[in-house]
């Protein structure tokens, strides 16, 4: 029973906010880093974390029975029961803001609520299923967490905190719409308006190559600014610029399923080196 709630948490997800948070929380500390800060700051945000993922899945109960990749999540076969997992949440979330509110500071407790509420009753409650806006606000919530390590440290909103989340909201978009075109089959069945379902993949395709030009210009922004090197520079112009020849390709292909699934794995590979050269810009 342990490990169905645990997987209620959608600990793939926490994970990735994980690297996140503590790539923000390192760029902010430069070489003076506080362990147990960064411990407890990271604690506190996967647990707000897990309850946003808990409660998007109570919410999307009725329409994940309808699609392949999450007709067996626990709430829909049964196997916990809606308001057990609801209360769970509620927990979760009640346990990470507390930890967040006593341990660092009230600005980084704030972002964390807003992340929060945007993510479960903004996004999940409202757009996602009357919208194709909902992507962009679901940006919002999944660009917080940087943003949350890296106010732990600073305690106030500067120039750096502002470029890691603008990167960071960039980046969700072709992400998304990686997933939404890969999983087109699932999104349609469901009735969830994604920019693929409502306007096609042509035009989806076009909105993922101006998100990744953004995107890449966005990630400049920190050596522009003295946030990072030259090392960093380098690394992230090349895989920035592959990954825009990449999303053009997309303009070419027919076969538009193992190209979205590139995009999305490609995604994922250039986050995670991009949370590693800003975490050891300092160090």
């Amino acid at each position: 029973m342990l490990k169905v709630y645990y997987n209620l948490t959608k600990p793939g997800i926490i994970y990735g906010n994980a690297i996140t948070v503590v790539a923000g929380f390192l760029l902010a500390s430069g070489k003076h880093i506080d362990w147990w800060l960064m411990f407890v700051t990271l604690v506190g945000l996967s647990l707000v974390v897990a309850s946003g993922c808990v409660m998007n899945n109570y919410i999307d109960r009725d329409i994940d029975g309808l699609m392949e990749r999450t007709k067996n999540r626990a709430l829909v076969i049964g196997a916990i029961p809606p308001r057990k997992a609801l209360i769970f949440g509620k927990i979760l979330a009640i346990l990470g803001l507390g930890v967040l509110y006593f341990y660092t500071n009230l600005l980084t407790t704030a972002m964390a609520v807003l992340g929060l509420f945007v993510y479960v009753v903004v996004y999940s409650l409202w757009l996602k299923r009357t919208s194709t806006h909902g992507t962009i606000i679901g940006s919002i919530s999944g660009a917080m967490p940087p943003v949350v390590g890296y106010l732990a440290v600073s305690g106030s909103i500067d120039l750096g905190a502002i470029i890691l989340f603008f990167i960071l909201a960039l980046w969700q978009m072709p992400h998304s719409f990686a997933i939404a075109i890969y999983r087109l089959e699932d999104y349609t069945k469901a009735g969830i308006p994604v920019l693929p379902v409502k306007k096609g993949i042509p035009i989806t395709k076009m909105q993922i190559f101006i998100y990744v030009a953004l995107f890449v210009m966005a990630t400049f922004a920190l050596p522009v600014f003295g946030y990072a090197g030259y090392v960093y520079l380098s690394v992230m112009t090349m895989l920035g610029l592959g990954w825009l020849a990449l999303s053009a390709r997309g303009f070419y292909t027919t076969n538009d399923k193992p190209w979205a699934r590139n995009m999305f794995v490609y995604s994922i590979a250039i986050l995670v080196v991009f949370c590693i050269m800003i975490a050891t810009e300092g160090l």
